[in-house]
């Protein structure tokens, strides 16, 4: 763009004042124009370039310098308020000049030659590429005008329509593209669901309503119509010998098979129809149903049945039984699933009832009838019987049993040592016991430990629970009892051990409640059995003697059951005292206790088992007694361990421990005093014999040191002979070895010497090197880049130059002067001088420029070669 002073417009400033920097001479390039408003007329025309255009006072340039518009080919362009044209393609202009527009108006112009923009034309969009519309792809169109296409029809204003591809989209100004539609691909096995969207034919010319839907099956690409809708792609159902669709009516129709299907009815749709399946616009796939096989060890009863003509037998049930496969029909289900045929065997049965009337075989049955077949054979019930429940024959020992209830009498009896089937009219019956004897039952006691030592929260219970069904058993352990009391006969038994305890129906255990830890606790030990002994029960009691000295007892009974005779009088007794152990200990404390209080603290010190033994025992013959009897129960003890005594008074301990302190310290004493005298004795003994030895020890030295300074000499006398010459040889030695070093030492410093000295001058030498290489590198890199910068500003003054031209320069030189030359010369005037009157004015060269027309015709004809050039 080349233009004098700049490309600004020509406007006046914000007083009406002219802009003295905007310029006068315009020159529009190639393919550039302007607009120019005549303020005069108020007149806007257009300067299309090559050309110099000189601006009037009464001009101004509203627009440009400015590019005109170019469309490549197969590109378009849209222009508003486009110029009127005549037949020949001229602007048509008014009276006034002005060009004449068709305001609101939308014009595409295609491919053609650059054309400028005339005032009042507004470039609505710009250069934009053709659209090129694809194979299996098309434009929407909508009109928005009346008009005709180039095929002859009438469109109006709301028509859509497709363009399809392939093909080149031109736009017109009556129409617009409201979206891109491309082809659904149709895959072998797919089908695409369509719905109109307004009455329409389909591509098959086929009268489609609003809102209908069907599908496209063909395979291959589908471009929708415009008026169709692609409301889902649907794929086929592949059936194989195992899998079948079911489906269900939406409205009634025909189906793909021909067949007239009612609004709701339901059907399957296997493998001997079709290999695959696409659901219709009105069938909905329920789901897929898989084929039911059966084996021939299985059955199954299927409910509701269909019955050949497809209607189904409600309430109703068949019976199938295998070997087969089938598909279950809509509305078909299975009675328990498919079930395996009952094979029974010789030890084993079938507990069968009739929930309806029926014949089997000769035998009438009756809804609730119970009866039951055994093995060995096989079984399929028919849809009449229900199968309560298979029994199996119990195999029982001779110490094993089991209890079985009669459902119609409501009797229990127990049934032992024999296997046993049960019948139609038994069941099993569970016998419940206390928590407490269960607890003890499932406990994994040692019946000949110490069961009064132990609680039995701290027993561990066994892993398995106890099957009630079971009779219950309990092993009795050696010189044991246990009490079963029978509450139907109301009468007790009681069995010793070892033996095996096996339960009635109605017979119960008596479980014992004693006492135990130290002192006594009530109800601490609970057991079944009791132990007849002999065994022990360790209690503590609290005495207090005459002179009121309180004492803790720790004492141990010996005790056992007296069971000689075992008849059922005697039996009872045992279990008649139910705390035997709480019972004895408070008897046998309490008189401890009474005759305790009879003596002084003194007395019942020295004579304590005693005192104790008589009063547990008492005299018999002037003797104290062996045993205690207890009548009620047959217990005897028959000794007494005292363990422990001690007071329970802090100052009658220190008293006593301060006696028994004093008997053992004069103990102590006497035995320290023969110790000593006796260790005296000996040490004398001692004394003398070492004096004597010493004695002839000190004989035997005194010959030793004989002997010992004359080997001495003698070895003195070798050892300085033997001395002096090996340090003669040593020095010489020495001698040699030390200058040998030093000389070996002198070469070797001046090797390492000269090794130094050499890699220092190696090490300057490449140092210096290095540097001169590097400031060599260096200045030649600065040689290079000051080249490189005066290269570039010389090229770049060289480009600027070239760029502005040397004619833009001359006229950018002699802008001012030619301005003045000019205006004198519009002004007729050959010199003039213009001065405020103050300012003094140098005329020394005044005359040069009235000299004729020399300096005017020289640049008239400078002026006249700038035209040319232009």
């Amino acid at each position: 763009m080349s233009y004098s002073r700049g490309g600004r417009s020509d406007r006046d400033d914000d007083n009406g004042r002219r802009d003295a920097g905007s310029p006068t001479v315009f020159r529009i390039p190639p393919y550039y124009y302007i607009h120019v408003i005549d303020q005069n007329t108020n007149v806007t025309r257009i300067e299309v370039g090559p050309q110099t255009y000189v601006r009037q006072e009464n001009q101004r340039v509203t627009f440009g310098p400015e590019k005109m518009v170019v469309v490549p080919p197969r590109h378009y362009c849209g222009i508003e308020n486009p110029v009127c044209r005549d037949k020949d393609g001229n602007p048509v202009v008014d009276r006034l000049g002005q060009t004449k527009l068709k305001h609101a108006e939308l014009e595409v112009r295609l491919s053609q030659d650059p054309f400028p923009l005339y005032p009042g034309e507004v470039l609505k969009f710009p250069v934009t590429l053709l659209t090129v519309v694809p194979a299996n792809s098309a434009l929407k169109i909508r009109a928005v005008l009346d008009f005709q296409d180039d095929d002859g029809v009438q469109r109006t204003a709301g028509d859509v329509w497709l363009f399809e591809g392939p093909g080149t989209y031109i736009p017109r100004k009556e129409t617009t593209v409201d979206e891109t539609i491309r082809a659904t691909v149709i895959n072998a096995n797919q089908a695409i669901k369509l719905r109109a969207k307004k009455e329409c034919k389909d591509r098959e010319g086929n009268d489609r309503v609003t809102g209908e839907e069907w599908l496209v099956k063909k395979t291959g690409a589908y471009l929708p119509g415009v008026f169709e809708e692609v409301v889902d792609i649907v794929k086929a159902f592949i059936l194989t010998e195992k899998k079948a669709l079911r489906m269900v009516s939406l409205k009634t129709f025909k189906d793909d098979f021909g067949i007239e299907r009612k609004n709701g009815e339901e059907w399957l749709i296997t493998l001997k129809d079709t290999e695959a399946h696409i659901p219709g616009v009105y069938e909905e796939v329920v789901g897929v149903v898989p084929i039911t096989t059966l084996t021939n060890r299985q059955y199954c009863v299927v409910l509701d049945p269909v019955d050949k003509d497809g209607k189904p037998q409600l309430g109703k049930k068949k019976l199938i039984r295998g070997e087969k496969s089938f598909f279950l029909m809509p509305g078909e289900s299975l009675e328990n699933g498919i079930q395996n045929v009952y094979i029974l065997g010789e030890d084993e049965g079938l507990l069968l009832k009739a929930n309806e009337q029926f014949k089997d075989g000769e035998v009438q049955r009756y809804p609730g009838d119970r009866w039951m077949i055994r093995g060995p054979l096989e079984y399929v019930p028919s849809v009449e019987v229900d199968v309560v429940m298979k029994r199996k024959a119990i195999p029982l020992d001779e110490n094993e049993g089991i209890y079985v209830r009669d459902i119609k009498t409501g009797k229990v009896r127990a049934v032992t040592g024999s296997t046993y089937m049960i019948k139609e009219d038994e069941e099993l019956w569970e016998k419940e016991l206390p928590d407490m004897v269960e607890k003890l039952l499932n406990t994994d006691l040692d019946p000949l430990a110490d069961r009064f030592a132990k609680k039995p929260d701290e027993v561990k219970s066994k892993s398995q629970a106890r099957d009630k069904t079971r009779v219950v058993t309990f092993r009795v352990p050696h010189n044991a009892a246990v009490q079963i009391y029978d509450y139907k006969e109301k009468k007790s038994r009681v069995i010793y051990g070892p033996e095996l305890v096996m339960l009635g129906p109605d017979e119960q255990f008596t479980v014992l409640s004693l006492s135990g830890g130290k002192p006594k606790k009530n109800h601490a030990i609970k057991a079944l059995c009791l132990l007849l002994g002999p065994d022990f029960a360790t209690d503590i009691i609290v005495v207090e003697t005459s002179d009121h000295a309180r004492l803790s007892l720790q004492l141990a009974y010996n005790w056992y059951f007296d069971v000689n005779n075992k008849s059922d009088e005697e039996s009872t007794k045992l279990f008649s005292v139910p705390d035997f152990v709480g019972d004895s200990c408070k008897t046998i404390a309490s008189r401890i206790r009474g005759a305790v209080a009879q003596v002084p603290f003194d007395d019942f010190h020295k004579n304590s088992a005693k005192i104790i033994r008589s009063s547990v025992f008492g005299y018999k013959d002037g003797k104290v007694g062996d045993k205690l009897v207890f009548p009620q129960n047959n217990l005897v003890i028959t000794n007494i361990d005292i363990q422990s005594v001690e007071p329970v008074d802090q100052r009658t301990r220190d008293s006593l421990q301060k006696s028994v302190q004093l008997a053992i310290e004069i103990t102590t004493n006497s035995q320290e005093a023969t110790a000593r005298h006796e260790a005296e004795r000996l040490e004398q003994e001692a004394k003398g014999r070492l004096e004597r030895q010493k004695i002839m020890d000190e004989a035997e030295a005194e010959k030793s040191r004989k002997e010992l300074l004359e080997l001495q000499a003698n070895s003195a006398a070798v050892e300085s002979t033997g001395q002096a010459k090996a340090e003669a040889q040593s020095r010489a030695e020495a001698a040699r070895i030390e200058g040998e070093a030093a000389v070996q030492q002198a070469r070797l410093k001046a090797q390492a010497s000269t090794i130094e000295a050499e890699s220092e001058l190696e090490r300057l030498t490449k140092a210096r090197e290095a540097e001169l290489s590097f400031l060599r590198d260096q200045n030649r890199m600065e040689i290079d880049k000051r080249s490189e910068m005066t290269s570039i500003e010389v090229n770049k003054f060289r480009q600027m130059v070239e760029s502005i031209g040397s004619n833009t320069l001359l006229a950018m030189a002699t802008a001012g002067p030619d301005m003045q030359v000019r205006m004198l010369q519009a002004l007729g005037l050959k010199s003039t001088l213009i001065t405020d009157g103050t300012s003094p004015i140098n005329l020394f060269n005044t005359a040069s420029g009235l000299i004729g027309d020399i300096v005017p015709a020289k640049r008239r004809k400078r002026e006249t070669s700038e035209e040319d050039n232009d």
